[in-house]
C-alpha cells in the first residue's frame, strides 16, 4: 500500500506539490491523473525517496522509502525508460541489479521472457526503440518480484500490440493483490486499464475514487432516444423545458434521467425504439473536473 499524508514540495516560489493526501490499496489498478505541471512526478520521486517533501510524508507498507531492507524487493518503479546505460545490454543490466539486491541472477531470464525481450537480451540497451526501452524498464520494475509497483508513462513508444499487453500486465499484477499506481496521459487508455483513480491539479487532490465514479460525477446526463415520432416528443421535451439535440434519426437528451424520459413519452402516447443513457468518457470527465487546474493553456 501507498500512503501520503500532506506532502509538501516547493521549487523555488512555486508548489510542485501542496497539502497532496491519497491512499493507493492493493488488488487495484489506480490511475495516476493530472494536466502538464500538475505534481504528478515529483509526487512519485518523493514516494520512491528521490525528492525530499517540505512537510508530510509518503509510506510503503507504513514505512519511508529509505527505511525499505530491501528496497527492490519492495518496490519497483519505472519512472524514465531511457536511463539505463546505452552500452549495456539488457541482460547484464538486469544482473547487476540483482547481484546488487540480492536476487538470484536467473530472475533476469525470467523477467526478460515476460516482457518479451528474450531474443534481445544480448543487444546493447542504446539501440533500442522506445518501444523495447519500455519493457526493458517494465522487467526492471518486476526484477524483485515486489508487491508495490510505480509506472510512469508505461506505453509510451508501445505498438497496439504492446500496449493491450501492458494493460493485461497491469491488470495481472494487481489481480496478485500487488498495489499499482499508473501515471498516463492517455486517457482512453486509462479508462480500460485504472479501476481507481487519483486525480491531482497544482500540486493539490481533485479526486480519489473508482474510475467510473469519476467518470459519473463529472458526465453530463444524458439520453439517447428513438422513435418513430420524434417531433412529437420533441415538443413535448420544449414543454418540460428540457435541451435536446438531433442525432441522426434519434435525440440526445440532456437533464433527464432514462426512467422519467420513458414515462413521459408512455404518458403522451409516443412509441420508443430506443432508451438507452449516454455513459460519460473519462476524457470528458477530467477536462471538466480539472479545467482550472491546468498550469499551461493555449491562447
Amino acid at each position: 500500500m501507498i500512503e501520503t499524508t500532506g506532502l509538501t514540495k516547493r521549487y523555488g516560489p512555486k508548489k510542485a506539490v501542496d497539502d497532496l493526501s491519497f491512499t493507493v490499496r492493493p488488488g487495484r489498478v489506480t490511475g495516476f491523473l493530472g494536466p502538464n505541471g500538475a505534481g504528478k512526478s515529483t509526487t512519485m520521486r518523493i514516494i520512491l525517496g528521490l525528492d525530499r517533501p517540505e512537510s508530510g510524508r509518503a509510506l510503503v507498507n507504513g514505512r519511508p522509502y529509505r527505511d525499505l531492507k530491501h528496497p527492490l524487493r519492495t518496490v519497483g518503479a519505472l519512472l524514465d525508460a531511457r536511463w539505463v546505460h546505452p552500452q549495456r545490454s539488457a541482460r547484464a543490466h538486469l544482473e547487476w541489479l540483482a547481484a546488487a539486491n540480492g536476487i538470484p541472477r536467473t530472475r533476469a531470464a525470467e523477467v526478460l521472457d515476460m516482457v518479451g525481450l528474450t531474443e534481445v537480451a544480448g543487444k546493447r540497451a542504446g539501440g533500442f526503440s522506445l518501444g523495447m526501452s519500455q519493457r526493458l524498464g517494465i522487467a526492471t520494475a518486476i526484477l524483485g518480484d515486489p508487491g508495490v509497483l510505480l509506472f510512469d508513462e508505461p506505453v509510451n513508444g508501445l505498438d497496439p500490440e504492446g500496449v493491450l499487453w501492458v494493460r493485461k500486465f497491469l491488470h495481472r499484477l494487481a489481480g496478485e493483490g500487488r498495489t499499482v499506481l499508473v501515471s498516463s496521459h492517455l486517457l482512453a487508455e486509462m479508462a480500460l486499464t485504472a479501476q481507481d483513480l487519483v486525480v491531482i491539479g497544482k500540486g493539490r487532490l481533485i479526486a480519489q475514487c473508482a474510475t467510473d465514479e469519476f467518470i459519473s460525477r463529472a458526465a453530463e446526463n444524458v439520453v439517447r432516444v428513438r422513435t418513430p415520432r420524434t417531433d412529437l416528443l420533441g415538443a413535448v421535451l420544449g414543454g418540460e423545458r428540457t435541451a435536446y439535440a438531433r442525432d441522426g434519426d434519434a435525440l440526445l437528451v440532456s437533464g433527464m434521467d432514462s426512467a422519467r424520459l420513458g414515462e413521459l413519452a408512455f404518458d403522451n402516447g409516443i412509441a420508443l425504439h430506443e432508451l438507452s443513457p449516454q455513459r460519460g468518457s473519462l476524457e470528458e470527465a477530467f477536462l471538466r473536473l480539472t479545467g482550472d487546474a491546468v498550469e499551461y493553456q493555449a491562447v
